[in-house]
């Protein structure tokens, strides 16, 4: 896969996509957006991957905001596509991959480059990172999903006054609030995802993606997240990767998943 603005490798069963914009801190513009979309896609329906992990290039920013210049003399009706495209495009492919996708926060993660990080399965930072919903001082609110993914993760409260003083947090305040699964130095950010990737990749990618489709049910309007659970529960016992898990069990042994 060749692309403008993003870098697309694979090793070890995890798949590496890094938004490579250093010069505008990885700002998220249409073209950007669009290579994620294909590309994720792609990796979503490629049976050699079994994590995807998401940075951003160089150290000051995972991604620094949406590409402002693209919208600042938006209507409302061009507002309101602009946020269900963006949404539809990449946001909602990201939480609803079939394979775990962790966010490596490096640095600057603000606006569209937070609701990214958000929308991962998994978010792992670095001790510099900076992340933050500033839109409200642009006169906007967060559209790509950052009302609802924030407030899921950190609670009403928190969300609300992170939104509000559109101020920055650290990575260990991040931490402390449950934004970030993990805080790491700058050198071991990585590695620390890839270290995460391999245990996964060590599990049942049948059973895995069953538990994305059961979690996120809980946080859907539609759906009732018990029921999914006990469909897919029950989808797990038609599948080889059962027979397989369950055969290791009672012999002992470890299991050995494709």
């Amino acid at each position: 896969m060749n692309f403008e603005n993003i870098l697309v490798s694979k090793e070890n069963k995890v798949a590496l996509v890094t938004i490579n914009r250093p010069k505008q801190l990885n700002a998220l513009n249409k073209v950007t957006i669009s290579e994620l979309n294909a590309a994720l896609t792609e990796l979503d329906q490629d049976n050699e991957v079994r994590v995807v992990i998401l940075t951003g290039a160089g150290e000051k920013a995972f991604v620094a905001g949406a590409d402002i210049k693209e919208f600042a003399d938006f209507d409302q009706k061009q507002g309101q596509d602009l946020a269900a495209s963006g949404q539809e495009l990449l946001f909602d492919v990201v939480q609803n991959l079939s394979k775990p996708a962790i966010a490596a926060v490096n640095g600057f993660a603000l606006g569209g480059g937070l609701e990214l990080a958000m929308a991962a399965h998994i978010r792992v930072a670095s001790e510099q990172a900076k992340m933050g919903l500033p839109e409200v001082s642009l006169g906007v609110i967060p559209g790509y999903g950052g009302t609802q993914r924030l407030a899921q993760l950190v609670g009403k409260g928190k969300a609300m006054e992170m939104v509000f003083t559109a101020e920055m947090i650290g990575a260990e305040e991040a931490l402390k609030w449950g934004l970030v699964n993990h805080v790491t130095t700058a050198e071991e950010l990585l590695p620390l995802a890839q270290k995460i990737a391999a245990k996964i990749c060590r599990n049942s990618g049948t059973a895995i993606r069953s538990t994305i489709k059961a979690i996120n049910a809980n946080y859907a309007f539609d759906k009732n997240g018990y029921a999914v659970e006990i469909e897919e529960f029950g989808n797990c016992f038609g599948t080889p990767e059962f027979k397989e898990g369950t055969t290791a069990f009672l012999e002992k042994r470890k299991p050995s998943f494709n």
